[in-house]
């Protein structure tokens, strides 16, 4: 083993070699993946992260070679040192390294292995936490390893693009002041000052910001972020960001940048050149409101049709219709009443065209699925001949005005069908969101990505800059340091509903993989946005005095965003889970494991810490 070490060094990875390589004597190292015996001689195909090469021993070549390879089994890490040969008739071209094979010389064994828990291939059957278990034996897969290199390749990819354009890289701290209201945060007890806490930074918003203040107007940052929340499948409580803060810029100034960013990164990582579908090098723009409208949420999937139609003023308009279910909505709304205990109602239809069809068990396990978020069914109407509802409850009922009025809204034809949701604002929104991504699904509408696929990029613009609590009051949408539009400013004292923000969120294929915003740095007006919320002077001294305090200092225009890194490396690899592309993930409990944390401490730690727990 010495030998392989000292004097016989690699040569190339067990990806690499080709029918150039013809003849050459080569050194590789790796593991067992599969070995052959064939009586005469014996196959080993060695696998390391660059891929998989044959080797060949033989006991006419090497009879040395030949007795270690009788005893090798998967998983043993071994080296060879061999020459290159032609395989002939028994080429694989599924393999990159299929055209040859190395005919081992010399052989050692640098480590055995035990029989793994699991197969070490890519459609291994093994139930996911024992994959997490074994982490190190799970990301010896071929899958995996290409997700993180892919991923280490977006990170590269990053900061020659982010230095090339000016910007510099900053680390912020990770362990910052606690400030309630946002997202839960991870807190770190303080030895030194008892009954005191850091909290794990959720983002480097502020001190970002504090960094255009500083004057290094181009900043940027791939940093991890913490958030003690419920995981989803596109969430970890501990995170990457790719983070960034301009200054002395609007918001087609970040965009431009931005987009250059992903270009590159999809050609550097994917070979994928996104010139063939935006070739002027930008991405399309659309509304929030037109987003919600249309799709129910702010990160559509634009790879498929089925857009909704809002008939809420259609049914105001006629009295609900003849629709009895309707008809308090309308006469709500006929009424002026806007109770802020009252949540908003509102009416949306979604048309399926006629050459999607469905059984009478299909549309009944459609209407168990609708419920099963929370909706109280799924109302429904065949169009037939003359613009006729059938099959529907609503048939006997409806005002033909009513009828007709909603065909034209939808672009109905005959025989299509529609579908209806009402009731409260978010959760029609919710239900008829996931029931255009589910029936999508269903018949096949969303095209697969990749090589010569569907990468479909989004900007949603222009969001309102509050919502309702629910206490009925103000909230900042986003957070309270973001810019309204100049048009709005008046509207701050007299209708804060209507106030539009310069948010905006990047999106692809459904899933927003960016957000950020251009920042309020004038006083005046963010001291009318703190009025607005109903945060006093005092309390905005409490929870952002320090920023307060550097934005009297001479603070430029400034805005930014931040990548979900996680996120857009997931989408980029094709992987239904961000657990797939982080080295070490934590589980849907948020548990390790691998190591098995999160752990007790001993009670003298608790106690020089000055904690008790509670069972």
């Amino acid at each position: 083993m010495a030998r392989f070490i000292d004097e016989l060094k690699r040569t190339h990875n067990c990806g690499e070699l080709r029918l150039e390589h013809l003849g050459q004597e080569v050194v590789l190292f790796g593991w067992v993946q599969v070995r052959r015996d064939h009586g005469g001689c014996i196959f080993i195909d060695l696998r390391d992260r660059g891929g998989v090469t044959q080797v060949v021993f033989k006991p006419d070549s090497s009879p040395e070679a030949f007795a270690l390879a009788e005893r090798v089994r998967p998983e043993w890490v071994i080296g060879v040192r061999g020459r290159v040969l032609d395989r002939g008739a028994m080429r694989n071209p599924k393999v990159a390294t299929g055209d040859i094979e190395v005919e081992a010389l010399e052989a050692c064994v640098f480590n055995k292995s035990e029989t793994p828990p699991f197969a070490i291939e890519d459609d291994v059957e093994t139930h996911e936490d024992k994959r997490l278990e074994f982490r190190y034996l799970d990301l010896r897969r071929p899958k995996l390893q290409r997700n993180l290199l892919i991923r280490s390749e977006l990170n590269r990819a990053t900061r020659e693009y982010l230095s090339g354009n000016g910007f510099v890289e900053v680390e912020t701290p990770f362990m910052v002041k606690y400030t309630p209201g946002g997202a839960r945060n991870f807190l770190v007890p303080s030895r030194l000052y008892s009954g005191h806490f850091y909290a794990l930074a959720e983002s480097p918003q502020l001190y970002k910001q504090m960094l255009m203040i500083a004057g290094f107007d181009r900043y940027y940052q791939i940093v991890r972020c913490f958030r003690d929340e419920d995981l989803r499948i596109d969430r970890q409580p501990e995170f990457t960001q790719i983070d960034i803060e301009m200054s002395f810029i609007n918001q087609d100034d970040l965009f431009r940048t931005v987009e250059g960013l992903v270009f590159k990164l999809f050609r550097d990582a994917l070979g994928v050149d996104l010139r063939e579908r935006y070739p002027d090098g930008t991405f399309p723009r659309l509304d929030f409101a037109e987003s919600m409208a249309k799709y129910g949420n702010d990160k559509p999937d634009l790879r498929f049709g089925l857009p909704h139609t809002d008939i809420t003023a259609l049914t105001v308009e006629h009295d609900g219709g003849g629709i009895a279910m309707l008809e308090p909505i309308a006469a709500r709304f006929k009424s002026g009443e806007d109770r802020l205990d009252l949540p908003k109602n509102i009416v949306k239809a979604l048309r399926v065209p006629k050459e999607h069809t469905f059984s009478r068990k299909e549309l009944q396990d459609l209407e168990k699925w609708v419920m099963s978020m929370g909706a109280k069914g799924l109302a429904r109407a065949k169009v037939d001949e003359g613009g006729q509802w059938v099959q529907s409850p609503l048939a006997k009922t409806v005002t033909d005005a009513f009828r007709l009025a909603v065909n034209e809204a939808v672009g109905a034809e005959d025989g299509d069908m529609i579908f209806f949701q009402f009731g409260p604002e978010a959760k029609v929104q919710t239900v008829m969101a996931n029931l255009r991504v589910h029936l999508a699904k269903k018949f096949g509408l969303i095209p697969e990505t990749g090589s010569g696929g569907d990468w479909n990029f989004l900007w949603v613009v222009n969001p309102p800059l509050f919502e309702r609590d629910e206490k009925g009051g103000w909230a900042a949408a986003h957070h309270v340091f973001t810019r309204p539009h100049d048009e709005c400013i008046e509207l701050l004292d007299k209708d804060p509903g209507k106030v539009l923000c310069y948010r905006y969120d990047l999106v692809l294929n459904g899933f927003e993989i960016a957000g950020g915003s251009i920042r309020l740095h004038d006083p005046d007006v963010q001291a009318k946005v703190f009025e607005v919320i109903g945060l006093s002077e005092a309390e905005a001294r409490e929870k952002f005095g320090f920023l307060l305090d550097a934005l009297k200092y001479g603070a430029p225009p400034h805005g930014g965003i931040a990548f979900g890194m996680d996120r857009v490396a997931m989408l980029a690899c094709e992987t239904e889970s961000i657990r797939d592309v982080i080295a070490f993930p934590k589980t849907q409990r948020a548990n390790d494991l691998l190591t098995g944390a999160p752990t007790r401490v001993a009670p003298e730690q608790l106690l020089e810490l000055k904690l008790r727990t509670v069972e």
